[in-house]
């Protein structure tokens, strides 16, 4: 039986166990954290993330924790709306229900370690990358060119037991700065963004929702309310970081899926639904791959169906970062959103009038 071992036990790693023929494999996961988070943001689940938690068995199930997104607007710094977007079937669930669904799907044969890997193992298993955006894995062998890249940017995520009003849903783009808020299962859940010398390690919480009040002290009053009403105890605070596009996700022995490949801005929310799907994409190639062909074919597979796929959408979440996130240029993309909207809504009035 072929050894596979799984560096990291997030989603992307749990996703991979989960799926993986363990009468085919011998599969390890090595985890550094002893215990599933108690703290977590909350994720939108596109339709080809829901055709993986399907593939996985645990979409029924992840429904059942998760509110239907239903609609939201796009709005500015004030809260006047530009376009309002209706999220269909999505779904968004909190990180930890997800998990915790995913740790429950990967079956007892598994081997589970609790232990920080320093070092890709030599001892002649396929290696895959599962370890963030940090990775060990893809550092290896690699070299400086491959590090993590910081943004300037500092990202906060929160639940309040308290709902969101339907009209107050949405993102809010301020000059530099964005703010979101959306339905959470018992509650809601808001996330913000903006330019932050704090970090990048070991950031104060207390320090950074302080710094969050004051930035958007000036902004909607649906988004004082919230960060006033925020604690630091359900707060999780972080600088963003990228990872530069890799010409392979495959090296020797070794491959990458989830953030450990493509971690990008978290601007079209879609890192998440990236990582399931590589995880169910590389253990169906696996599981498909006839016996004693090694998984060589497999591999390369991967790298074909997933690596131009996943960059394309990190480009565009950078270029919705962008926008989201104008400083300089927030006056003229604010013209030009308002300008869209009055055509949007002289048309409406046209189509109405003419029925």
């Amino acid at each position: 039986m072929e050894t596979i071992t799984i560096v990291g036990g997030g989603i992307a790693g749990l996703a991979l166990a989960a799926a993986l023929d363990t009468s085919r494999f011998h599969v390890t996961v090595y985890e550094k954290r002893p215990e599933l988070p108690a703290v977590g943001n909350a994720l939108g689940m596109w339709p080809n993330a829901q055709r993986a938690l399907a593939r996985l068995g645990i979409l029924d199930q992840a429904r059942a924790v998760s509110p239907v997104l239903g609609s939201g607007s796009v709005r500015n710094a004030q809260g006047e709306p530009w376009v309002t977007v209706d999220a269909g079937e999505m779904f968004g669930i909190s990180r930890i229900d997800l998990l915790r669904l995913l740790d429950g799907a990967v079956p007892a044969a598994v081997r589970r370690v609790t232990d920080t890997v320093q070092a890709v193992p030599a001892d002649g298993s396929l290696v895959v990358g599962a370890d963030g955006v940090h990775s060990m894995v893809r550092r290896a062998g690699r070299g400086p060119g491959a590090d993590a890249r910081l943004t300037p940017y500092l990202a906060l995520r929160g639940t309040l037991p308290t709902p969101v009003a339907p009209d107050e849903v949405g993102e809010y783009w301020g000059r530099g700065d964005l703010f979101g808020m959306a339905a959470a299962r018992g509650g809601s859940f808001w996330y913000a963004s903006f330019r932050s010398g704090l970090g990048p390690y070991g950031i104060d919480v207390p320090s950074a929702l302080e710094q969050a009040r004051e930035r958007f002290a000036g902004h909607a009053p649906a988004i004082r309310r919230t960060l006033a009403a925020a604690t630091p105890e359900e707060c999780l605070v972080q600088r963003l970081w990228t990872v530069p596009h890799l010409r392979s996700y495959v090296r020797g022995r070794t491959v990458l899926i989830g953030d450990a490949a493509h971690a990008m801005m978290p601007t079209l929310g879609r890192g998440a639904c990236e990582s399931l799907v590589d995880a169910v994409t590389l253990a169906d190639l696996f599981n498909n791959t006839p016996e004693g062909r090694g998984q060589d074919q497999a591999l390369r597979a991967y790298d074909r169906q997933r690596r131009l796929r996943t960059q394309a959408v990190s480009l565009a979440s950078s270029a919705l970062g962008r926008a989201a996130l104008a400083d300089r240029a927030q006056p003229l993309r604010d013209r030009m959103l308002n300008l869209a909207r009055r055509r949007n809504s002289r048309a409406a009035v046209g189509s109405g009038s003419g029925r």
